[in-house]
């Protein structure tokens, strides 16, 4: 009976020391998967990263022709590298520097390429990890330097008001298409905002039912955003946005240049946006006929409404080209989302910049013969209000109901007697 007993205790003390072993066991191997997952650097190999994006886009003989390039970065070679040259050598976070112990860190166009993806696609900041060989951190800091860069670089020449030479080209351009004196179209576009703070929901939604920003912009008929007004709650509507603008404040103060242009025998003095129904009858607004009766209004409307289309159109190609801006916005900082809204609108004006000449659709060079043959001319000199009362005259001009309507009837008939033919 002694040797029974004697046998079922070992055999209890052998099953009690192959679970503890095996919780023991288990223990190890959990603590060492965990310290895996939680280490602190990975070595990623950036130095291979760097070799495989020069030899597939910027060798000697890449992997990729300049069309691909220009398919997948959204703008030319010789562009980007420019843009990469100026970061590099005025932002210290994009100059190579080496580390603790004397590596070299990622390169500048490693830094500008993940930026640049993260714009054209709208990916997650750790999608580029795997190509370009950095990690999720390092790339949201590339997109914040990358876009405060452009926009301390490039946004005093790309989002700049219109010179006196641009805005006689835009007018001469808005001759040819039927409306002296006509600038550009205003509109607004709205961006979602996914990652909305609860708090801030109800101010930012509208209609809807999701959070969104509201930008408004100017655009001409290249493309290139004349004016871009960001940030302001998805609740407000075009006129609401309108009021907190400041897309007339150049006028207002003076600082605009003068111009002035005839239609119909009729001189003007304020040129003026194509917009849609929404905005207010003013002298610098032109907006279609809802309901044309007769020939001249709806070939009128026919007009006004494909011209104002430029606009959307301006829209429709920043959303093409930076997919950021069409998919709904992951940030939660909304300067940062201002930010990026700011620099995509900057690349897109330089991108139609490098690219006008080769889609110029209106030819200018009638009206290079002398003054006499363009009906609408910019005065260099501005119009500085000497007091507030000059100013507040300034904004009753702007907002004026009559000239409106007698610049609209003018419009038709001009429009009437170019096309009707």
């Amino acid at each position: 009976m002694t040797d029974g007993v004697d046998q079922r205790l070992d055999a209890a003390i052998d099953d009690a020391l192959e679970s503890c072993f095996e919780d023991t066991y288990n223990s190890i191997v959990e603590n060492q998967t965990n310290t895996q997952r939680k280490r602190a650097y990975i070595e990623r190999n950036r130095e291979a990263g760097h070799d495989r994006l020069w030899n597939d886009y910027f060798s000697e003989h890449p992997i990729f022709e300049s069309h691909l390039f220009r398919r997948r970065f959204r703008m030319n070679k010789p562009l980007f590298l420019s843009i990469v040259d100026r970061l590099s050598q005025n932002i210290p976070f994009f100059q190579q520097r080496r580390d603790a112990v004397g590596r070299l860190g990622l390169t500048a166009l490693q830094k500008c390429t993940a930026a640049i993806r993260m714009l054209a696609y709208g990916c997650a900041a750790d999608a580029v990890d795997e190509y370009l060989r950095l990690g999720e951190s390092t790339a949201l800091s590339c997109l914040t330097h990358f876009t405060a860069g452009v926009i301390q670089l490039f946004g005093d020449e790309y989002l700049r008001r219109p010179t006196p030479d641009d805005l006689q080209r835009l007018l001469d351009i808005g001759e040819i298409r039927g409306f002296p004196g006509m600038i550009g179209s205003i509109d607004c576009m709205h961006w979602e905002w996914k990652n909305c703070p609860k708090g801030w929901k109800g101010l930012y939604t509208r209609g809807s039912g999701k959070p969104t920003l509201v930008l408004e912009a100017v655009a001409s008929q290249d493309l290139w955003i004349w004016h871009a007004f960001f940030g302001l709650p998805g609740v407000l509507n075009d006129i609401n946005v309108l009021d907190r603008s400041p897309v007339f404040d150049d006028i207002y103060y003076g600082r605009a240049p003068r111009v002035k242009y005839v239609v119909n025998g009729h001189q003007y003095d304020l040129a003026y946006y194509l917009t849609d129904g929404i905005y207010p009858k003013w002298s610098t607004f032109i907006q279609s006929i809802s309901h044309p009766q007769g020939p001249k209004a709806e070939l009128f409307a026919e007009y006004q409404e494909s011209t104002r289309k430029d606009v959307e159109r301006a829209f429709g190609v920043l959303q093409a080209r930076f997919a950021i801006v069409k998919n709904p916005a992951l940030l939660w900082d909304k300067e940062q989302i201002g930010m990026v809204m700011r620099a995509c609108v900057i690349l897109h004006n330089m991108i139609v910049e490098d690219e006008r000449k080769d889609h110029t659709q209106f030819d200018t060079t009638e009206f290079d013969e002398g003054e006499s043959s363009r009906c609408s001319h910019v005065d260099i000199s501005t119009n500085m209000p000497s007091h507030f009362g000059n100013m507040l005259g300034i904004r009753d001009q702007v907002k004026d109901r009559h000239i409106h309507d007698q610049l609209k009837n003018d419009l038709i008939e001009n429009i009437w007697n170019k096309f009707s033919n």
